[in-house]
């Protein structure tokens, strides 16, 4: 029975879910159905909407591509009625621009450049597309007017405001003050700044625009004569303010001034004038032989010791108009050096003005013809200081080396800077001052040879000779000239050098440049021996002119004295001893010697006290007339003898104190000791009833005397 009971329940579980599953697919039938008939609807509706949106398609392309064509016929329009309006513009610029173009770009030179933009771009458009019209030439001839009235505020404008540089402030440039540690640089400015623009602006147009080069010439032009004034003003600066009052400087600035401004300073040493006025007295009086005498003036900064005792106050007033020529010459030495050093600075700043004006590829050329005139004139104002120079050698006149001394010393300092500024110039723009210092080194070294050869042969006249024995004017002006090339030294001696084969004083290496410079100084060196030598030479020759030996020594003594003592003096000393070691005591030796030749004058009064030929006698015994009468002889000889002398070696000068103290002392113990021993020896003998008659001096009136001579005051 169970398994009965468990199929039918087995049976009525199955009839059970076969009833929910019919049910469920009656219940998917019927939704079936219904989605049926729903997608039947939505296909009628998307049909439906399908035609109506066909229909609105056929209505609205028509009209979209109507309306289209209405915009492109609209934007068409518009654009050629731009067109026309441009077109038409291009037609009217001449009229619209004629009174701007007319009036000129002065006060207003952007609204100007704007006009002139118009005017070219309508040029533009008539050549492109209506060449034959005359509205071409039109424009184009107003063109033309706008870039002439261009060029023209160009010239005005650098006219109106280029102004010469003020020689106290180009001084202020130039000057160095020893006192700063850093230097100020002082801005020379040429041109105001709101005028510099407008002139930048010009030019850039009249190069991009313009075509125009011929502004360049007008530029170089106007600033070439400008520096050139610069230049000159700053020399008449020098002929007033020095000549006046001694200013050579600018009051404006009051600090510690130097000679010359860029480097240290070539100053002119206070005894050049001096050496300039006795060396072209010697020249004038001494070489040619046509006056004599020895006016004679001491070495400045030499003690009165070595005065020469002539009245030289009577030839200072004598060249007195002479010392005004010089005083002239020196200003103008002064100024030249400052014009130098002034074009250097000047012409820096000329090319920093240019570069701003000038375009890159022509400014070399530019700045070339700009400083050409002030250049000019420089090296001619050189050449004709060579010239002089040159002629004053031919008539002897042996000082007018000295006013190239130091113009070629400073233009060979500043040669390097010189070279800077030039560079990019012509070739014969940078070879016109190598060319002038060449020129200056040949003068100068004929000078100097032609110098020494005048001191050995000028010639031995009587009348030319001083007659008390004191310092002839070729030793002094020989000294003075020598003197003069210490403070030139390294000017001198390449002088001497640029004469001969002396290659490796040409090199520009440090190792080179020492060697050559001490080359240079055994050079000047052996120059000052010789010219040493020729004038021991000389006045040996010139010694023997004197009848009096006594008289030529003491002319020898005082000379070879000078020398040594202005040797000693200066550092003339260290020079000469480069190439001649024993100079010192060679003059020494030379001085020693005149003296013991002028000692030897007073032998023929010594000799009369001497022993030889005096009588030998016993007290109390009573002498021959023949003993009384050498004695008479002798006290005679020597009283006739020492006046003699001493008259006339009164009337001889020994400037030098310590040279006239010490032959006295020498001359005076050497006689008065020989006369006290002869009194001593006759002081018991009775050789004259009147023997005040011989005994004219006591041993102190002798040494009194003595002490009189070289004085011509006594």
């Amino acid at each position: 029975m169970v398994p009965t009971e468990d199929a039918s329940a087995r049976k009525r579980e199955i009839e059970e879910k076969l009833k929910q599953e019919q049910e469920t697919l009656s219940f998917i039938r019927e939704n079936m159905e219904k989605s049926d008939q729903l997608t039947k609807g939505m296909v009628s509706i998307l049909s439906s909407f399908e035609s109506r949106l066909m229909q609105l398609e056929n209505s609205i392309i028509p009209v979209h591509k109507q309306t289209e064509n209405l915009q492109r016929l609209q934007e068409n329009v518009d654009k050629t009625l731009s067109c026309m309006d441009h077109v038409i513009s291009y037609y009217h610029v001449a009229k619209d621009t004629d009174r701007i173009i007319r009036e000129g770009p002065t006060g207003r030179l952007d609204e100007y450049l704007a006009c002139i933009a118009k005017i070219q771009k309508a040029v533009e458009y008539f050549q492109d597309n209506n060449p034959d019209s005359p509205e071409l030439n039109t424009v184009k001839a107003r063109f033309e007017k706008g870039k002439e009235l261009l060029e023209a505020e160009f010239r005005s404008l650098l006219t109106r405001y280029s102004k010469p540089v003020p020689p106290i402030l180009i001084l202020d440039a130039i000057t160095v003050d020893e006192e700063l540690e850093v230097q100020e640089d002082v801005v020379l400015e040429h041109l105001p700044e709101a005028v510099l623009q407008d002139i930048i602006c010009i030019a850039g147009w009249l190069v991009e625009y313009g075509r125009n080069q011929d502004f360049m010439n007008v530029y170089f032009q106007i600033r070439s004569n400008q520096l050139d004034r610069s230049i000159k003003g700053l020399k008449d600066h020098f002929r007033k303010n020095s000549a006046s009052s001694g200013i050579l400087y600018s009051p404006a600035v009051p600090t510690k001034r130097k000679d010359t401004p860029t480097k240290k300073a070539p100053k002119r040493p206070g005894t050049i004038r001096k050496a300039q006025n006795l060396l072209k007295q010697y020249s004038q009086h001494g070489l040619d032989g046509k006056k004599g005498g020895s006016n004679l003036t001491p070495l400045e900064g030499h003690d009165h010791d070595l005065r020469v005792k002539h009245p030289s106050d009577a030839l200072t007033e004598k060249h007195g108009a002479a010392a005004g020529k010089d005083d002239v010459l020196d200003i103008e030495i002064d100024s030249y050096i400052h014009c130098i050093t002034a074009f250097v600075k000047l012409a820096q700043s000329e090319y920093v003005l240019l570069a701003e004006i000038i375009p890159e590829h022509h400014q070399k050329k530019t700045f070339d013809s700009l400083i050409q005139e002030a250049l000019d004139n420089l090296m001619l104002e050189g050449d004709n200081i060579v010239s002089a120079a040159r002629r004053a050698i031919m008539r002897h006149d042996y000082s007018a080396v000295l006013t190239i001394f130091p113009i070629l010393r400073h233009l060979k300092m500043n040669k390097s800077e010189f070279d800077t500024t030039l560079q990019g110039t012509a070739a014969s723009t940078k070879n016109k001052l190598p060319t002038l210092i060449t020129s200056m080194e040949t003068i100068g070294a004929k000078a100097l040879e032609e110098f020494a050869d005048s001191i050995k042969n000028d010639p031995d006249k009587e009348y030319n000779m001083p007659k008390d024995g004191t310092v002839h004017e070729l030793t002094s002006n020989a000294i003075l000239f020598l003197q003069q090339l210490l403070d030139f030294h390294e000017t001198a001696g390449a002088m001497l050098a640029s004469q001969g084969s002396t290659a490796v004083s040409r090199q520009t290496s440090s190792s080179a440049s020492s060697y050559t410079s001490e080359f240079n100084k055994r050079l000047l060196s052996s120059y000052i021996c010789k010219v040493l030598g020729n004038l021991q030479l000389n006045l040996l020759s010139k010694s023997k002119v004197y009848e009096d030996s006594a008289l030529s020594a003491i002319f020898l003594h005082n000379n070879y004295n000078y020398i040594l003592k202005s040797l000693e003096k200066s550092e003339l000393i260290q020079l000469v001893t480069v190439t001649q070691k024993k100079a010192e005591s060679s003059y020494r030796e030379l001085i020693e010697q005149q003296i013991q030749m002028y000692q030897r004058s007073w032998l023929k009064v010594t000799e009369h006290l001497a022993d030889r030929n005096m009588p030998i006698f016993q007290p109390g015994t009573k002498l021959k007339d023949k003993e009384r009468q050498v004695i008479k002889d002798k006290f005679k000889g020597f009283n006739d003898g020492l006046e003699e002398l001493c008259k006339i070696q009164k009337g001889w000068a020994i400037p030098d104190k310590e040279q006239r103290d010490f032959i006295r002392q020498a001359q005076r113990r050497v006689v008065s000791d020989a006369y006290r021993a002869f009194l001593h020896r006759c002081a018991n003998i009775s050789f004259t009833k009147n023997p005040e008659k011989y005994h004219k001096y006591r041993p102190e009136e002798v040494e009194e005397m003595i002490e009189k001579l070289f004085d011509t005051s006594a």
